[in-house]
């Protein structure tokens, strides 16, 4: 450390933060958008329902349409509408197909409407879904690679924090400096105070990520423990219900499953079932498992579970121990399912103040390094790399996500394939602008693309009420905010890039010291009155 400790972590900051920084600022953007993955996903499935009804009407309802439609099913998971999502959403295990017979699919699935019970013909796409995914699966890339991907940046975050508040010494007194149109002096401002205006959120969601994949990155213990059965590992962990028996192959029937819901409820006052699970439905051996939903700042919920057919609570989950508890309580930060309307708001604006740290240290490393270039007379490979990487990412990825709410709304509703479609067409407008940045990687490109981001994420609301029912004029007055609050980010989305493009196509570059100082001298020079003249 020949330049002391503190430039040695500028340095070490410098470079951990560079490296990753693109695809960091993909996962903070797809991790940001999903904290709003439901109501994203019931946004772009305009024909699901919008009025609530009650959890008994609700699993009346699926338990009607599945004894009519999946009676000889291995198994039924329900999962129950709440305030964010209103339809029911279900899947069963269907058993093999008799020999000679066509083959099946594994799996039925279907989207119901809680009041009538019929199915609702509702757009193929991932939603919300795919934007949780992209920020740690990244997307045609194996999942473990991208989980290792993902992981390594991560960690390169987790040392680019420590160093970034090691290296200001003066870290909360640049919070409250902020000197616009002062070139680089503006964007190291900028970089400092969105970084440490969520400081604790950005440590805390970082070292989180890592956490959820822990046993992915370090599973020696476990498979030293459990050679080749990691899922019992899970299941002691965390205390959960014992495997179901298998079907004794006699037919019996079962009581409703409001019924067995009225008795979970005097088990559970005051908690809100998320999911139902049917084991062996109809037959003697059924049993039911009820999940509670993710409301505690652990991810760890409680499940109970009753015999089918006669009613009796066969077993309810331990809670589980000290280390599992912490693991659960890690991860639901993480994930943050407990968070309130409030709560959730604020973590979404500590995401996106997350995005605009990593895009400005990307952008201020351009920054600082292009004088040097400009000396030498020529701009190096280099800086043009990380000048078409930023172009690419900072102002390409937005016109990425908003294509992606353009697809849904564009693309024939019954096309085959439409959910891969739709993921096609983010990555399609994302190599569209990556490609015009190495192209152009100039200053109007940044502003050309700023401007496509801003009139598209504009646009998408105008779209919205050409092609659906659900518009800000529908929404707004009834009160439907879960579907007028993604048009409404949207559209502040679309102003923000608006005026960033604005900025950028007039900015000028401040002129260097050695031109700035004569300057007032010339004109001190002509205001001060030649000897023998009047004033």
């Amino acid at each position: 450390m020949k330049q002391g400790f503190r430039q040695s972590m500028a340095w070490l900051h410098t470079w951990t933060g560079l490296l990753v920084g693109w695809v960091l600022l993909l996962i903070f953007m797809g991790g940001t958008s999903s904290y709003y993955k439901q109501e994203i996903s019931r946004w772009m499935r305009p024909e699901l329902p919008t009025a609530q009804v009650d959890t008994a009407t609700a699993l009346a309802s699926a338990e009607h349409y599945l004894k009519h439609n999946a009676a000889d099913a291995l198994s039924w998971n329900i999962t129950l509408p709440d305030a964010r999502t209103q339809a029911i959403e279900m899947y069963w295990m269907n058993p093999p197909a008799p020999e000679g017979a066509p083959a099946r699919r594994a799996y039925g699935q279907a989207t119901v409407d809680p009041r009538s019970g019929e199915v609702v013909a509702a757009r193929e796409t991932r939603g919300g879904e795919f934007l949780y995914r992209l920020h740690f699966d990244l997307h045609y890339i194996p999942v473990v690679w991208a989980r290792y991907i993902v992981g390594f940046c991560a960690m390169f975050m987790l040392v680019a924090i420590i160093t970034g508040v090691i290296t200001h010494k003066k870290i909360f007194k640049d919070f409250f400096t902020f000197r616009p149109g002062k070139g680089q002096r503006s964007w190291l401002d900028f970089h400092n105070v969105s970084a440490v205006l969520a400081l604790p959120y950005h440590a805390m969601i970082t070292y989180t990520g890592i956490v959820t994949l822990v046993f992915m990155y370090l599973p020696w213990a476990i498979n030293a423990r459990y050679p080749g059965n990691e899922m019992q590992y899970y299941a002691e962990a965390a205390n959960r219900i014992s495997d179901s028996a298998p079907a004794a192959g006699t037919p019996a029937t079962m009581l409703p499953l409001t019924d067995l819901l009225a008795r979970a409820g005097s088990e559970w006052p005051g908690v809100d079932i998320g999911t139902v699970s049917v084991a062996n439905p109809g037959d003697v051996n059924a049993t039911v498992d009820f999940s509670a939903r993710a409301s505690s700042l652990s991810n760890i919920t409680p499940s109970l579970r009753y015999d089918g057919v006669s009613g009796k609570l066969l077993e309810r989950s331990a809670p589980p121990g000290g280390a599992t508890q912490t693991y659960g309580t890690l991860y639901g930060l993480h994930m943050a399912r407990f968070a309130d309307p409030a709560l959730r708001l604020l973590f979404f604006g500590c995401g996106l103040l997350g995005c605009l740290m990593v895009a400005s240290g990307a952008v201020l490393w351009a920054q600082k390094e292009r004088p040097k270039h400009l000396k030498a007379g020529r701009i190096g490979f280099g800086l043009r790399l990380v000048d078409s990487l930023n172009i690419g990412a900072v102002a390409g990825l937005p016109i990425a996500f908003a294509a992606y709410f353009w697809g849904n709304r564009l693309l024939p509703v019954g096309i085959e394939g439409r959910a891969n479609l739709e993921q096609n067409v983010f990555f399609w407008a994302w190599a569209a602008a990556l490609l015009a940045a190495f192209v152009w990687p100039k200053r109007s490109m940044w502003a050309w693309q700023l401007y496509v981001g801003a009139a598209m994420f504009v646009g998408i609301p105008l779209l919205n009420a050409a092609t659906t029912g659900i518009h800000l004029g529908v929404t707004i007055p009834a009160g439907l905010w879960s579907l007028a609050g993604v048009d409404l980010v949207c559209l502040g989305l679309g102003l923000c890039l608006a005026v960033a493009a604005r900025r950028v196509q007039r900015w000028q570059p401040p002129l260097p010291a050695s031109q700035r100082k004569p300057r007032p001298q010339a004109a001190a020079v002509v205001a001060t009155p030649v000897a023998g003249e009047s004033a």
